[in-house]
């Protein structure tokens, strides 16, 4: 294949997500957290930066942003409603846009909760997701700025693109999230075997993302709001799907 996806370990728990090219040659980054292991990675490859897409604002997740301008002059793509609190952007974009990178179209989703600005990027030629801190492996981002209404209706269009799709989240949180979801839905098979599956895994120092979508609306508990049998665990079979959501994301706030 001529495209290439390669996680990049940053920070404590962070990824970034180097996207190549062999026909075209470009290379583009989600998110720049540190811009060290992002530089290893593309000088161990001779890859040369040609773009960073930008999910959010947060320090986490752009704080590599100039020492690669500096290195590469990439072009460096946002969220224009971000503008004014992202690095200086070369092209700020909005919700349905569709730019190009690496010989495929990237389309521009908003997806607001975990900040009110923030934006995921879906190829739909390659089914890649990149959801930083909305759509997370197993759950999803804190609410520092929306509430649970609208991070409800952020990961709806999410949980419908094709179940084939594959999800690359911006932290390794699995582990938790895995052992909170079995508290919230403990008769659910899949989850179980995830949990034991992701338990491994690090134990064994390996990632747990990317992701499918299609595991995810088996066990993620914020994408599985509406299901009667997760609502009946929860003993919460007549409550609205943004009481329920927000239930789990409050009990998720305060997990250990």
């Amino acid at each position: 294949m001529s495209f290439h996806v390669i996680p990049v370990p940053c920070l404590t728990d962070n990824y970034a997500y180097l996207l190549h090219d062999d026909l075209s040659r470009e290379t583009a980054l989600i998110d720049a957290p540190e811009a060290g292991p992002i530089m290893a990675e593309l000088e161990s490859r001779g890859w040369e930066l040609t773009d960073i897409f930008l999910t959010h604002h947060h320090d986490d997740h752009v704080a590599g942003v100039e020492d690669l301008r500096r290195r590469y002059k990439p072009r460096v793509i946002g969220a224009a409603k971000d503008r004014h609190r992202l690095p200086t952007l070369d092209l700020a974009v909005s919700a349905s846009d569709v730019e190009d990178t690496c010989g495929e179209d990237v389309h521009v989703l908003d997806v607001p909760g975990h900040t009110t600005g923030h934006v995921a990027f879906w190829l739909p030629g390659q089914q890649y997701l990149f959801s930083a801190d909305s759509l997370m492996a197993c759950g999803c981002g804190r609410l520092f700025e929306g509430d649970a209404a609208m991070m409800w209706a952020s990961l709806k269009p999410l949980r419908d693109l094709p179940r084939e799709t594959i999800v690359c989240s911006g932290h390794e949180y699995t582990e938790t999230n895995t052992r909170f979801a079995l508290g919230i839905e403990p008769g659910n098979a899949d989850l179980k075997s995830r949990a034991e599956a992701v338990k491994s895994a690090r134990a064994e120092g390996r990632a747990t993302v990317p992701t499918s979508l299609a595991e995810e609306i088996a066990t993620n508990p914020f994408l599985r709001v509406d299901r009667p049998e997760l609502r009946a665990a929860m003993g919460m079979e007549g409550a609205s799907d943004v009481e329920v959501f927000a239930e789990i994301r409050s009990r998720r706030d305060s997990f250990r």
